[in-house]
């Protein structure tokens, strides 16, 4: 069978193998698209379930990472020194065991982005992106005011989404393959608004994570997440890397 060795391994075994053999040797670079299940029945001479089972292994290791509608992807290596993880709110409430509800204050396309969101994008003309206002709460208090602009040339039919029962978080981690992330954290005072939507006091302590992520060169999104400074934690624990 080409590409595949003779061992006694299961035959799922083998294509994840020949899989990890193309990551390893360069020729599928992290971030890069690799053969669809098609391809690789036709490559490998394998049923499209036993391809299938591979891939959806891998995806649950770590080593690919696949989009519904658009393909598998290489996954690049997770870094262990990262402060703060991408993480889905809604599950960290619910995990808790606490009530999850959302708000969603403001779902809209912007046809003339101001020159800092343009910038932020790094467009070199001007085009426009969508937005999205949503307050998460947990058990009826909010914790997070989550603020996005999307960049809908990654992003298909981002404003006919329902995110109070479906989050943000999902649907563009199912629209784009995510390739690179920035972190910021700063501390600030509530403005008027924050204050207003986040039920506190005007200059009462917040925590504020601004985001901007990267598909490939090119800008999916730039974020900014305002946590209640008496309500949230921003941290994570991870492992040093070895000497």
């Amino acid at each position: 069978m080409p590409g595949l060795s003779n061992t006694a391994l299961p035959l799922y075994e083998k294509i994840k193998d020949f899989v990890l053999d193309n990551i390893g040797n360069g020729n599928w670079p992290q971030n890069e698209k690799v053969p669809s299940e098609h391809e690789l029945m036709s490559t490998l001479g394998v049923s499209r379930m036993t391809v299938h089972r591979a891939l959806r292994e891998l995806t649950a290791e770590g080593h690919l990472r696949r989009v519904q509608g658009v393909g598998t992807f290489v996954s690049p290596p997770k870094a262990q020194s990262t402060l703060i993880e991408i993480s889905n709110i809604v599950s960290e409430i619910k995990a808790r065991g606490s009530r999850y509800r959302a708000e969603v204050i403001t779902l809209e396309r912007i046809k003339r982005p101001d020159q800092a969101l343009l910038a932020s994008f790094e467009f070199k003309k001007a085009q426009p992106v969508e937005h999205s206002l949503i307050v998460h709460y947990e058990n009826d208090v909010p914790v997070q005011l989550e603020e996005r602009y999307v960049n809908p040339e990654l992003v298909k039919n981002y404003l006919d989404q329902d995110f109070t029962s479906a989050a943000t978080y999902d649907y563009l981690q199912h629209s784009t393959p995510l390739t690179e992330v920035e972190h910021l954290i700063s501390a600030v005072p509530a403005t008027e608004r924050h204050a207003r939507l986040l039920h506190i006091r005007e200059h009462d302590s917040c925590l504020v994570l601004n985001r901007k992520t990267w598909t490939g060169q090119t800008v999916a999104t730039v974020n900014t997440f305002t946590y209640v400074g008496s309500r949230y934690t921003l941290g994570s624990r991870y492992l040093p890397p070895a000497k």
